[in-house]
């Protein structure tokens, strides 16, 4: 079965978009993270610097989801790896 380039292009653009929802997770997680961390705080001023810490870890940890979805969202639209050379 053979495709034209319009549906190709049509078919990447949608899922370049579904991509892109994947820096929905990160950022509701780094959200929580930080709000923890921010109560954490209040608690306990004297752990200030480690839980910062910890919490930037995990924060650079996840938004690597976030990242990759954008980067297969760049290569769907700009690259398009889809169509025949």
């Amino acid at each position: 079965m053979e495709f034209n380039n319009e549906f190709i292009l049509g078919c990447s653009a949608i899922g370049a978009g579904l991509a892109v929802i994947a820096g929905i997770g990160p950022g509701i997680g780094q959200g929580i993270a930080a709000g923890h961390a921010a109560s954490a705080v209040g608690r306990n001023p004297g752990a200030q610097s480690e839980i910062r810490t910890m919490m930037l870890l995990g924060q650079a940890v996840a938004e690597t989801t976030g990242l990759y979805g954008l980067l297969i969202a760049f290569l769907l639209l700009f690259l398009k790896p889809l169509l025949p050379r």
